[in-house]
């Protein structure tokens, strides 16, 4: 078994609406509260590095698990967005979803192109970070996979 073991800092000078600031290995940057939660919106905040985090820890492997399975793309981006719900003066984070795009090589096969739908699939759920929140925030997936024509 490995273990990695990852560290972060924090500098909070004052209170609810100040700014601060976090440095993790090459993640430095200035954290407040968000301008829709009434905040001073410097920087970035919890909610947009959850979304962040989860963003990229699934398309980090959705693309490795598509390379593990030789299957060639010509792009791939993707959108999410983040639900967080306000009820009573409490938040609750309730939903990310993932819209990836997947464009696949023009050689591609259909049999290679269902491959790729479903580890995209298997890709969301085998994501430490969706692993991380199930059954605290739902993850929602909407993906867009096609073949791009010859040039």
């Amino acid at each position: 078994m490995t273990i990695h073991h990852f560290h972060l800092t924090a500098e909070w000078p004052g209170g609810r609406n100040d700014i601060g600031i976090i440095q993790s290995g090459n993640l430095q940057t200035q954290i407040s509260i968000p301008t829709e939660m009434e905040g001073p919106g410097i920087g970035t905040n919890p909610d947009e590095m959850l979304l962040g985090a989860a963003s990229t820890c699934y398309i980090i492997t959705f693309a490795a698990m598509l390379e593990r399975a030789h299957i060639k793309k010509a792009s791939l981006t993707m959108q999410s967005e983040a639900i967080v719900d306000v009820t009573n003066g409490v938040f609750t984070y309730k939903k990310i979803i993932h819209r990836p795009t997947l464009v696949l090589a023009p050689d591609t096969t259909e049999k290679a192109a269902e491959k790729a739908r479903k580890l995209a699939e298997k890709a969301e759920a085998s994501c430490m970070i969706s692993r991380a929140i199930k059954g605290n925030v739902a993850v929602e997936l909407n993906s867009a996979i096609s073949i791009a024509q010859h040039p």
